[in-house]
């Protein structure tokens, strides 16, 4: 996976430009979550996903990306123990299943990346008490996104909330420096302590990106290469925002203006820091 090295300060029109890409991203995101039921593909929602970047004229970010071979689709959809980078086909979603959903989007040569994770009808108790949890931690990541902390504060922040309800971070995958690369530096663990890391500066733009398991932390690459699921196949959960550092506090550059209807979590489309009292 390529990785660009170094801090990369955005400017007040960078901040824009990669607000417009977010907000495409968020677009083609809540797309495929509202066809998210029992016997829908995976494939359907990538391409319902795909649809509306083709509107906006928007790259899929994550086509290409090089593996074991490239990344093919448009979004990863991971379902129940499966936590990032499955490759959505002709898997039919079933009653009781959770899936995350997965979205990059390139416009005007900036990069948006978000993700949530989603119901499918009726869920187990633990099921929601996961993706309840998992939202949680990405609010509260967000908030530790200030001139002044450092990433270490909010990786704490993420993990203290997590282990809080219950549940396990993931170690081995983290979240990242974006901007016209998907991943830049710095990498922002889910897990850590706080006064460590790089100091965060206005102008840095992070994808935090909770990744959260009801079991083990540990976890396993499926045959394909791709897929990374939970090693004890317990259920997983995944929520990610773009989020710039700004005098005035964290931006969420992946969000919308307005809720949206007939979504679950659709108060996640429309995070704003909690300070601002909005949406969360």
């Amino acid at each position: 996976m390529n990785w660009r090295n170094g801090v990369v300060i955005k400017s007040k029109m960078e901040l824009e430009a990669m607000q417009e890409a977010g907000r495409v991203n968020a677009l083609a995101l809540s797309a495929a979550a509202a066809i998210v039921r029992p016997g829908v593909t995976t494939a359907e929602i990538d391409e319902a996903a795909a649809t509306v970047l083709r509107q906006h004229n928007a790259e899929a970010a994550f086509v290409g990306v090089p593996g074991v071979f490239p990344y093919p689709s448009t979004t990863t959809i991971c379902v129940n123990d499966e936590l990032v980078h499955a490759i959505p086909g002709d898997r039919r979603l079933i009653e009781g299943d959770i899936v995350s959903i997965d979205c990059g989007s390139i416009v005007d040569g900036f990069v948006g990346d978000s993700a949530l994770t989603l119901p499918v009808g009726q869920v187990s108790s633990e099921a929601e008490r996961l993706m309840e949890a998992t939202l949680g931690a990405l609010l509260v990541g967000i908030e530790q996104m200030r001139e002044g902390n450092q990433t270490g504060d909010v990786s704490f922040a993420i993990q203290s909330h997590v282990e809080a309800n219950g549940f396990n971070v993931v170690r081995e995958y983290t979240g990242h420096g974006i901007g016209r690369d998907m991943h830049e530096d710095p990498q922002v663990p889910n897990h850590g302590s706080p006064g460590r890391g790089i100091p965060l500066r206005s102008g840095m733009t992070i994808a935090l990106e909770p990744m959260v398991l009801a079991g083990a932390p540990e976890t396993v690459i499926m045959p394909d290469g791709w897929a990374v699921a939970s090693a004890d196949g317990r259920l997983t959960a995944h929520f990610e925002h773009t989020v710039a550092v700004t005098p005035d506090g964290p931006r969420v550059l992946t969000a919308l203006e307005t809720p949206l209807e007939g979504i679950r979590y659709n108060q996640y489309f429309v995070t704003r820091p909690a300070s601002e009292k909005v949406g969360t």
